[in-house]
């Protein structure tokens, strides 16, 4: 397993409508480009971000203080080098485009992960989304020699629910009131592929470039 950090790189070229995609760490000095791009998303973002049920009590927390960019950069450094987190931002043909992250990690007898991403409004519908996820899932199955990677989505994020469709993970079922979304606790439907279903090194790579080729969702 290569040590954190660690970047990854296709180039699909055409049909593509894009020419490379990065998945790499974020970067101390990239905070103007990271407020200007969560800043644009932010209502695009909202209804499928996690919030913290605990902020809706004021009275029972502490006062809090948002840490500083250079805080946030360190924290996730931090938790990719204990082994906890692959924490990646998306970038396309020099874009910072979005977010890739494997969290909850385990290893020993379960060695598992759940898996999140975003992608930029202005760059949604360009199959950015299931190559950088297929990137991750091969990436965690092959380096990380993990078992099983899962996604939960929220029933009505459509765009979402495509994205590992076109990767053809398999549908688990739902998961009632799983998630805290948007002021709300929130069912999720559960995706998933272990590696009873994974044929190694650019499986789903190789199923995306099939996507791209055939444009069939299937």
């Amino acid at each position: 397993m290569r040590a954190w950090p660690v970047t990854l790189r296709e180039d699909p070229g055409p049909p593509a409508r894009f020419s490379s995609l990065l998945l790499r760490p974020l970067r101390r000095n990239e905070q103007a480009d990271w407020d200007r791009v969560r800043g644009v998303n932010t209502a695009w973002l909202a209804p499928w971000e996690p919030s913290d049920p605990a902020l809706e009590r004021p009275d029972k927390i502490e006062p809090w203080t948002r840490p500083s960019f250079g805080s946030y950069v360190r924290s996730l450094n931090r938790q990719a080098r204990s082994g906890h987190s692959v924490p990646w931002v998306i970038e396309v043909d020099g874009e910072l485009a979005g977010q890739v992250t494997a969290g909850s990690m385990v290893y020993a007898s379960q060695r598992s992960a759940v898996v999140g991403y975003w992608v930029s409004h202005h760059l949604a519908g360009r199959g950015i989304a299931p190559l950088a996820l297929a990137m991750m899932i091969d990436y965690l199955l092959a380096e990380r020699a993990l078992h099983r990677v899962e996604i939960c989505i929220r029933p009505e994020n459509e765009a979402s629910i495509r994205v590992v469709q076109k990767l053809g993970l398999r549908y688990e079922g739902v998961r009632p009131r799983f998630i805290h979304i948007n002021g709300q606790w929130s069912d999720h439907l559960v995706y998933a592929l272990d590696t009873s279903e994974w044929n190694g090194p650019g499986t789903l790579v190789a199923r995306w470039y099939e996507w791209l080729r055939t444009g069939s969702d299937s």
